[in-house]
């Protein structure tokens, strides 16, 4: 790589290694479930359900009522997921001296099949009264 009077070379390098780290860092780890990937990509913020399908996008394609079922949860976004849909099964998750459950740090993904948009066991749907 060499670097001319403008630095172009080096700035084009610099951008795409850029751009591979995002996609490194934000790429669904093998059997990973939906909800343990939104709730990873959550530290990057809540952009909508834009994890959610980005998800759903490349591993579940054909799950095209994920947003109409996780609205009927009351799961408009990314961040809702864990207001009004799922919640940490304290089996899984420590809890602290008032038996509150430690979301941090996170236990890894109990896993999923391949093509489901299902949380896996770390998660418990919420019942709403």
């Amino acid at each position: 790589m060499e670097d001319g009077q403008d630095g172009q070379p080096i700035v084009a390098e610099l951008e795409s290694q850029m751009r591979l780290s995002s996609i490194l860092l934000t790429a669904a780890w093998p059997g990973e479930c939906l909800v343990c990937y939104v709730m990873r990509m959550l530290e990057f913020g809540c952009r909508g359900l834009g994890w959610t399908t980005r998800y759903r996008d490349e591993h579940a394609p054909h799950a095209t009522a994920l947003a109409r079922r996780l609205g009927a949860m009351g799961a408009y976004c990314d961040c809702e997921i864990f207001l009004n849909a799922y919640e940490p099964n304290p089996v899984h998750f420590a809890q602290d001296e008032f038996g509150d459950v430690i979301e941090q740090p996170m236990p890894v993904c109990r896993g999923v099949r391949k093509n489901s948009v299902q949380p896996c066991g770390l998660w418990l749907r919420m019942r709403r009264y």
